[in-house]
C-alpha cells in the first residue's frame, strides 16, 4: 500500500479536498477559487500533506500542475473517501427526515424512456428537496464515476464485459431492438436486414467496440458487417441525425413510446428477431446507497416492462407513427 497508517494519521478531509480540487482544476490558483480559499492557504495545505507523505503529489509546470504517480494513486483514494463522506452525511440527514443531499445516476436512453417517467413522480413526491442529477450516457462513459462513487448507480444496456471487482451488476429485464429511420426514408418499406446492407448506421456506443453492437445481428443473419456512419452518445444527437439524413439506427424498443418522434421518425418493420443487451443496474459493492438513491432504484425496478418472454406488440410504420 502506498500510504502507511502512521502517515495517514495527520491527514484531514481538507487535505483530500485540496488535492482533488487541484487535480480537477489543473492548477492551485483555480482550485483555490473553486474551494473559495486563499491561494497561499491552499499552497500551505498541499505542502503540509506532501511533507507528511514524504513525496510530491504534483509536478509544477508553467501552465499548472500534473499529478505524479503517487499523486494519481492518492487522488483516486481521496475522491472515494470524499464521496463516501458525502453519502454518509446524506444518509444521516435523510434518516433524520431532513431530506437533503444529492442523488446522481447514469441512465441510458432506453432507461430514460422505459423507467424514468414512472419513477420520477413518486420520487419527487417523497424526496422533493433532494437534488437529482441525471447523466445521460452508457456504461463506458460512466464507469469512472461509478468506481469513484460520484455516480450512485447506472441503469442501461449490459456492457457485456467483466466489471471491476468493486462493481456489481443486476439484470432488470431482457430487451429487444427496432430499426429507426426518418419519415419518407427510401428504405422505409424494407422487410429484412438484407435490404438494408447498403445503408449507413448510427451506433449508440453501448460498448467500446461500436461495430460489435449491431454487427453480431448482421453476422447471425449471414450478412456483411453494417456500415457505420456516425457514433452518438446522446438521444438528441441520434434524433437530429436520423431526422435530417438517410442514416439508420437500431435502438431499444422503448423508443416506440417516445412521443417527440411521432411524425418525424418511424420504424422499419424488418422480419428478423433483433435482440438487445439486457437492461442492468451497476453500482459499487462496498458503498451502500443512501435512502433516497435506494428509493429511486426501487421505483425503477417496479417500472420495468413485462418480461421479454411475453409477446411484445408488433411494431409497424404507419403515417410516421408507431402502432401496436
Amino acid at each position: 500500500m502506498p500510504f502507511s497508517h502512521h502517515r495517514m494519521r495527520a491527514m484531514k478531509l481538507l487535505h483530500f479536498r485540496v488535492v482533488v480540487a487541484i487535480a480537477e482544476q489543473g492548477s492551485i490558483r483555480a482550485a483555490a477559487r473553486q474551494l473559495q480559499v486563499a491561494q497561499p492557504a491552499m499552497t500551505r495545505s498541499l505542502a503540509e500533506l506532501e511533507r507528511e507523505l514524504g513525496a510530491p503529489l504534483f509536478e509544477r509546470r508553467t501552465r499548472g500542475v500534473v499529478a505524479t504517480p503517487l499523486g494519481e494513486a492518492f487522488i483516486r483514494r481521496a475522491s472515494l473517501i470524499l464521496h463516501e463522506v458525502r453519502r454518509t452525511r446524506d444518509e444521516v440527514d435523510q434518516i433524520m427526515g431532513l431530506g437533503t443531499g444529492t442523488v446522481t445516476v447514469g441512465l441510458s436512453i432506453a432507461a430514460h424512456l422505459a423507467l424514468l417517467p414512472k419513477a420520477l413522480g413518486p420520487f419527487r413526491a417523497r424526496y422533493g428537496q433532494i437534488g437529482l442529477h441525471i447523466i445521460e450516457g452508457f456504461y463506458p462513459t460512466l464507469e469512472t464515476g461509478l468506481r469513484e462513487g460520484s455516480v450512485d448507480f447506472y441503469v442501461g444496456p449490459d456492457p457485456n464485459q467483466r466489471l471491476m471487482p468493486e462493481l456489481s451488476r443486476e439484470v432488470l429485464f431482457e430487451n429487444r431492438r427496432l430499426v429507426l429511420c426518418r419519415v419518407g426514408h427510401p428504405l422505409a418499406a424494407a422487410t429484412s436486414l438484407r435490404e438494408l446492407i447498403e445503408a449507413h448506421w448510427i451506433t449508440t456506443s453501448i460498448t467500446t467496440e461500436a461495430r460489435d453492437e449491431i454487427g453480431m445481428l448482421f453476422e447471425h443473419n449471414g450478412l456483411p458487417p453494417p456500415k457505420l456512419g456516425l457514433r452518438s452518445q446522446s438521444a438528441l444527437t441520434l434524433m437530429t441525425c436520423l431526422a435530417h439524413s438517410d442514416l439508420l439506427a437500431m435502438v431499444p424498443v422503448q423508443w416506440a413510446d417516445f412521443a417527440p418522434m411521432r411524425g418525424v421518425l418511424m420504424a422499419i418493420a424488418v422480419g428478423e428477431e433483433l435482440t438487445a443487451p439486457a437492461m442492468v443496474v451497476v453500482s459499487r459493492v462496498d458503498l451502500p446507497l443512501t435512502p433516497a438513491a435506494t428509493y429511486l432504484l426501487d421505483l425503477m425496478r417496479l417500472a420495468q416492462p413485462r418480461p421479454a418472454r411475453a409477446p411484445l406488440p408488433r411494431l409497424r410504420a404507419r403515417r410516421g407513427a408507431f402502432d401496436a
